[in-house]
């Protein structure tokens, strides 16, 4: 078993709002609010990479569970935009926190990329010699972002959340899983297979994003996957006190409340603050819960996602901090 015992996160000091993304694209702010709930996202001001946004975070968590960075056995980055690709953005944590007794590995499973950290952890934890486990996630989005397409410019930001783990009971039941016959719908310019054949590309890996298709997977598989995640833990949905869900549309975690027949009241939304920051989404959103005060131990909790791959994937725990 495995609880979580500390959270984190960080957002970047850069804000951009909806009216400053009118400069860039044809949109509007009315627009945008009422597609998809947002107002503004934070932008990395280009001298905060990946690593540095999730060490600002797993400070924060570190702290908040009383952990000292030499007690982490083990650090999970999720992201889909790295510090780099070697080393990777975990052992560059790891080096920032002098968290030197700590294993580091990067895992990538798009917005769903927190509860596949999770999943990772709480197995990881049945070993007697784990016992503190980081889970970051950590997105620098505007690194990939088209700013000329107005269909995607608009969803992302940048930002970090983390959570420390430890034994105990917490966590109840997990479910994971994709649909890779949907990997088109959400994606980046494939890497050149052989760099002697395209040698002198720099076109940039930008995100492209079938939104149609993409919707119609997230309020099919969201509601499902929560369902599943609270049966897995023999639990109740008209006992969870609070949801978690990923930041990625307002009209998408209204649809989920509406086939749950579960009030939007019990669903943390930041997403007009926020945007979507990918793999953070439900980190960032956690820690501003739990640092709320709505959220007090024995309360019962679900975290829910889904992403590009197209992955999904739900967590559902008891909160004993």
């Amino acid at each position: 078993m495995a609880r979580i015992i500390g959270t984190g996160s960080y957002l970047p000091k850069r804000v951009m709002t909806n009216k400053e993304m009118e400069e860039y694209v044809d949109t509007t702010d009315e627009w945008i609010v009422a597609r998809t709930g947002i107002r503004e996202r934070h932008l990395s001001d280009g001298q905060e990479n990946t690593g540095d946004l999730g060490y600002i975070a797993a400070l924060a968590a570190l702290e908040n569970a009383g952990v000292k960075a030499e007690e982490v056995d083990y650090i999970l980055v999720a992201t889909t935009t790295p510090h780099s690709l070697v080393p990777n953005t975990s052992s560059y944590i790891q080096d920032k926190l002098g968290a030197s007794n700590a294993s580091c590995l990067d895992l990538n499973a798009a917005c769903t990329g927190f509860i596949y950290g999770l999943e990772v952890a709480e197995g990881l934890l049945k070993s007697d010699h784990i016992n503190h486990i980081l889970v970051i996630g950590s997105e620098v989005l505007s690194k990939i972002t088209d700013f000329t397409d107005r269909s995607t410019c608009v969803l992302f930001g940048d930002g970090a959340g983390a959570a420390v783990l430890a034994k105990g009971n917490g966590i109840r039941g997990i479910i994971s899983g994709a649909d890779g016959t949907k990997g088109a719908c959400l994606h980046t310019r494939d890497f050149p297979v052989n760099n002697l054949i395209e040698k002198g590309s720099t076109a940039p890996q930008l995100i492209h994003m079938d939104g149609k298709e993409v919707y119609k997977f997230a309020v099919n598989i969201l509601p499902e996957a929560l369902k599943a995640a609270v049966l897995r833990g023999k639990g109740d949905l008209e006992e969870l006190d609070h949801i978690v869900p990923h930041q990625a549309n307002i009209r998408i975690i209204e649809a989920a409340s509406k086939r749950l027949s579960i009030s939007m009241d019990k669903f943390y939304v930041n997403i007009q603050n926020t945007g979507n920051t990918s793999s953070a989404s439900i980190a960032i959103a956690l820690d501003e819960l739990n640092r709320s005060g709505k959220l007090e131990n024995g309360h019962q909790l679900a975290l829910v996602g889904f992403g590009g791959g197209l992955t999904y994937g739900a967590v559902y725990l008891e909160w004993n901090i």
